[in-house]
C-alpha cells in the first residue's frame, strides 16, 4: 500500500496567509520606503502573488491641503471621461503619471495617474456639503459609473500603492523607496473568498482612511448593507472595504473617536456585558443596540491609518497574530515578530495586540492637541456657574 501524502505547506488553502506590517515615527519625522518593503517581503509565503499594496502619510508636503486622487485607467476612454468630470467638480493644480518601473513580475498594469486638486468653490457651495462629504461621493461617482476607471485613494497629503503581485514586487513597481512618509502601511493577500484584480488589492481607502485587513469578515453582508443604507457603495469585490467605509461613517461622520469606533466593531460579546458593573452594561448594551449592524465578526486583524496616526485592532478572540514593538519614536507593527526584526533588531517592548482592543498610536502634535481639549473641556465643565455672562451669583442663605 502506497504511503498516504500529507500536504504540505502550499498545498491547501491558507486562509490566514495575507500579511500586514506598519511603520510610524509618532514624532513626524519622514522615513523612506526601505525599511516597509523589508518587512513586507520577509513575510512573501504568506502570500501569492494576488495582490500587494502600501499606504504612504505625509509623502507630499507641497500639496498638503489638496487632496491627491490615485486614479487607475484601462483605457484612454476611461482617463478621457474621468478627466472631464473632475474638471467640472474640482480645481486641479498638477496632474501626472505615477512614476512607475517595469518590472519583470508585474503584467499589464493599468495607466496610473494622480491629480493635486480642491473642490471648485462654487460647486462645493451649491452642493450644501462639507469638502470631505463632496470628495466623498465623487470618488463613489467615478468607481461606480466610469467604466474602466477606479480611485485607488483620494486623501490629502498620502497616497496608495498596490496592485496584482507579490508586495516586494509592486513595491518595486512603484518605486516606494523614493517617497518619505511619517506612517507605512503595508499589505500581502493571500486572496480567500475573492478575486485578486488591481483595484481589489489592499489597502482600501476613502479620504484620508486607509485599511490593511488579514483575515475574513463573515459579517460582511450586514455591515454592507448598514453602510449602504448612509450612501456608501460596495462594489470592490471583497469584505475589507466594509472596514474602511465603518471607521468614516463612525467618526467623521458621526463624530466618534477612532477608539470607540473600534470598540463598536469589536465589541464585547453579551455574556461580557451581563458581567459588567450595572452602569458599564447598560453604556456597553446602549452602543450594541444602537450600532448592532457595525459589529464585524470574523477572524481578523487590521491596521487602520489616517491622518491621526495607526490604529491595529484584533477581533475579540485574537484569531490572527498582530505583533507591535518600539524604538525610540518608531512603533512597528506585524503578523510576524521576524518581520520587525529584520528592520530593527534591537526593537523594544515586543508584544502581541490584545483581541478586541484597540491599540492606538497618534503623532505627537496630535496626542498634545487632544490633551490641552480635554483640559478645556474639564474647565469649561468645572466652571462656576455664577462666572457665566449674564447669571447673578448666589446669595448665601442666612444663618
Amino acid at each position: 500500500m502506497a504511503a498516504r501524502h500529507i500536504p504540505r505547506e502550499g498545498e491547501t488553502r491558507i486562509p490566514s496567509g495575507c500579511a500586514i506590517a506598519g511603520i510610524m515615527d509618532r514624532s513626524g519625522a519622514r522615513h523612506d520606503g526601505t525599511d516597509i518593503l523589508k518587512s513586507i517581503a520577509l513575510m512573501h509565503d504568506r502570500s501569492n502573488g494576488l495582490g500587494g499594496g502600501f499606504a504612504a502619510y505625509g509623502i507630499y508636503p507641497d500639496y498638503a491641503d489638496l487632496y491627491a486622487f490615485h486614479i487607475m485607467y484601462e483605457s484612454r476612454e476611461a482617463r478621457a471621461a474621468t478627466e472631464a468630470y473632475l474638471e467640472h467638480y474640482y480645481l486641479c493644480e498638477k496632474q501626472e503619471r505615477v512614476p512607475t518601473e517595469d518590472h519583470p513580475a508585474i503584467k499589464n498594469p493599468p495607466d496610473i495617474w494622480r491629480y493635486f486638486m480642491a473642490p471648485h468653490p462654487m460647486r462645493l457651495a451649491a452642493s450644501g456639503l462639507d469638502e470631505a462629504e463632496y470628495t466623498m461621493r465623487h470618488v463613489f461617482h467615478i468607481n461606480g459609473a466610469v467604466d474602466g476607471a477606479f480611485v485607488a485613494s483620494s486623501g490629502k497629503n498620502m497616497g496608495v500603492f498596490k496592485g496584482v503581485g507579490y508586495p516586494e514586487d509592486i513595491g518595486e513597481f512603484y518605486r516606494i523607496a523614493d517617497y518619505d512618509a511619517w506612517a507605512w502601511t503595508a499589505h500581502g493577500r493571500f486572496p480567500t473568498n475573492t478575486p485578486g484584480w488591481w483595484g481589489g488589492a489592499h489597502p482600501f481607502t476613502l479620504l484620508n482612511w486607509s485599511i490593511v485587513h488579514n483575515g475574513e469578515i463573515s459579517s460582511y453582508d450586514a455591515n454592507r448593507r448598514y453602510v449602504e443604507q448612509f450612501g456608501y457603495d460596495c462594489e470592490l469585490q471583497t469584505d475589507t472595504e466594509v472596514i474602511t467605509y465603518l471607521f468614516d461613517l463612525l467618526a467623521r461622520r458621526h463624530g466618534l473617536s477612532q477608539e470607540m469606533a473600534a470598540h463598536i466593531m469589536a465589541a464585547p460579546s453579551w455574556r461580557a456585558i451581563d458581567a459588567m458593573a450595572p452602569e458599564n452594561a447598560a453604556f456597553e448594551t446602549a452602543l450594541r443596540t444602537v450600532y448592532a449592524s457595525a459589529l464585524v465578526n470574523g477572524p481578523f486583524s487590521i491596521i487602520l491609518g489616517s491622518e491621526e496616526g495607526l490604529l491595529a485592532l484584533n477581533d475579540r478572540l485574537k484569531l490572527r497574530a498582530l505583533m507591535a514593538a518600539e524604538k525610540g519614536p518608531v512603533v512597528y507593527l506585524a503578523s510576524e515578530q521576524a518581520a520587525i526584526q529584520v528592520v530593527c533588531p534591537d526593537a523594544e517592548n515586543v508584544r502581541s495586540i490584545e483581541g478586541g482592543v484597540p491599540f492606538v498610536v497618534q503623532l505627537d502634535a496630535v496626542a498634545r492637541r487632544k490633551q490641552e481639549e480635554a483640559a478645556e473641556n474639564r474647565a469649561v465643565r468645572d466652571w462656576p456657574l455664577e462666572h457665566e455672562v449674564g447669571v447673578q451669583p448666589r446669595r448665601r442663605r442666612e444663618a
